[in-house]
C-alpha cells in the first residue's frame, strides 16, 4: 500500500481568491478563526471588542464583548465611558439570566428525554412479555400508557382492515351491475 505524500501546510499568498466557492469557504473559516481569537483576547485581557464583517455576499457578521451595540454607541460618542462596577454587575446579571434560561431548557429537555426512555422501556417490556405478539398480552397487566398505545395501534389496524375489505369488495365482484355471475339468468332470485 503506497502512502500519499502531501505537501503539508504551505504559505498562502495574500491575493484575492478568484474561485467563488473557495472564496466562501475561506471566508467562513477565517471569520470563525477571527472571532475565536477575539473571544480569547476578551477572556485573557478583559478587553472590550466589537468586530463587524461584511461577507462577499453582503451578509453582516458581528462579534462583540460585552455587546456590539454598546461598544458601537460608545465608539460613536453616544455613551459615557463605562463605570466598571455598574457595567460588570449588568454583565453578570445578563449572563446569570441567560444561564438560568438555559438551565430551565435543559431541565425540560431532560424531563422529556426521561419520559421517552420510560416509554421505550415500557414498549420493550410489552414486546418481551408477549413474545412479539403484543395483542395477546393480558390487559390487566398493562398500565395507562400501554393501554393508550394498544388502543391507538388497534385503531390503526382497524382502519387498515376496513380499507383492505373495501378494496376486496370493489374488486371481487366486478360484474354485479350486470347480474350475478353465480345465479343463472333463467332462475328466479
Amino acid at each position: 500500500m503506497t502512502r500519499r505524500i502531501s505537501k503539508g501546510r504551505q504559505r498562502v499568498d495574500m491575493v484575492k481568491i478568484k474561485n467563488a466557492r473557495n472564496l466562501g469557504v475561506t471566508f467562513s473559516k477565517r471569520r470563525a478563526g477571527l472571532f475565536k481569537k477575539a473571544s480569547e483576547l476578551c477572556t485573557l485581557c478583559g478587553a472590550e471588542i466589537a468586530i463587524v464583517i461584511f461577507s462577499p455576499d453582503s451578509k453582516v457578521f458581528s462579534f462583540g464583548h460585552p455587546s456590539v451595540d454598546t461598544l458601537m454607541e460608545r465608539f460613536l460618542g453616544n455613551l459615557p465611558p463605562p463605570n466598571n462596577d455598574v457595567q460588570n454587575q449588568q454583565i453578570v446579571a445578563l449572563r446569570e439570566a441567560g444561564i438560568r434560561e438555559l438551565n430551565t431548557t435543559i431541565m425540560n429537555l431532560e424531563g422529556v428525554l426521561q419520559m421517552e426512555k420510560n416509554r421505550g422501556e415500557s414498549l420493550q417490556e410489552i414486546r418481551e412479555r408477549a413474545d412479539g405478539v403484543w395483542w395477546e398480552s393480558p390487559m390487566e397487566e398493562l398500565n395507562l400508557f400501554q393501554l393508550q398505545h394498544l388502543k391507538k395501534a388497534l385503531e390503526i389496524l382497524k382502519q387498515k382492515v376496513e380499507k383492505e375489505a373495501q378494496m376486496v369488495n370493489n374488486n371481487a365482484f366486478p360484474f354485479q351491475t350486470l347480474g350475478s355471475a353465480r345465479t343463472p339468468p333463467n332462475c328466479a332470485s
